[in-house]
């Protein structure tokens, strides 16, 4: 995993596409233009990604999706095409040091799982498990059927990180933002990104 420590700027892709979940997205996205120690996120939308995010969170369209999840300009995010296969993060001499998929489908799971590398996302996919950089997928669908299991047995056994969209409620929550945001804070300390204000259990109890 990136070390958090590391002085060098982050180059990050991720990819969001079509299951629920579209405020983690929203949260990630913040979370991220945030942090100082990540200077680019290449960013991928499936077609799904899209229409689940309109019909979510009224966000429509491909153009300046990232300032209207934001509310404000970013130049961090660099939007992918999906079906651009020779974008720079399909080749493995780009220098990725992790790729989130959030959220994951499970028709998105499968072709990472079996390699079939036909649009972007699966293809930086593939590269990150090729050149082993971490691959997190926050798998979301339920329940789980016997193939959606095998299919995450087999990416986890490739060497993604099987990261399912579960919220904590132990911290208290007094909303939904509040418990998108705390997702999101454990993805991103398992890149080796932890985040200020996270939660961490008992942190200042004694045993």
């Amino acid at each position: 995993m990136p070390s958090a420590e590391s002085a060098a700027p982050l180059t990050l892709t991720v990819a969001a596409t079509g299951a629920s979940g579209s405020i983690f997205v929203q949260h990630l996205l913040d979370a991220l233009d945030r942090d100082q120690r990540v200077e680019t996120v290449n960013l991928i939308f499936s077609d799904g990604g899209l229409r689940v995010m309109a019909e979510e969170l009224g966000v429509g369209g491909r153009n300046e999706i990232v300032s209207k999840l934001l509310g404000r300009e970013s130049k961090k995010f660099h939007q992918q095409n999906n079906s651009d296969i020779g974008a720079n993060i399909a080749s493995g001499s780009y220098p990725t040091d992790a790729m989130i998929v959030l959220p994951c489908s499970m028709g998105t799971l499968a072709r990472i799982a079996h390699g079939m590398a036909i649009q972007l996302i699966e293809r930086a996919a593939d590269v990150c498990l090729k050149e082993q950089r971490p691959l997190v997928l926050c798998v979301r669908e339920a329940p789980f059927n016997l193939i959606h299991l095998r299919n995450m047995t087999l990416a986890a056994e490739a060497g993604a990180t099987i990261f399912p969209v579960i919220p904590a409620f132990y911290f208290h929550p007094s909303s939904t933002d509040d418990i998108a945001r705390e997702y999101v804070n454990r993805v991103l300390a398992h890149v080796g990104l932890p985040q200020a204000g996270a939660y961490r259990w008992k942190e200042n109890q004694s045993v």
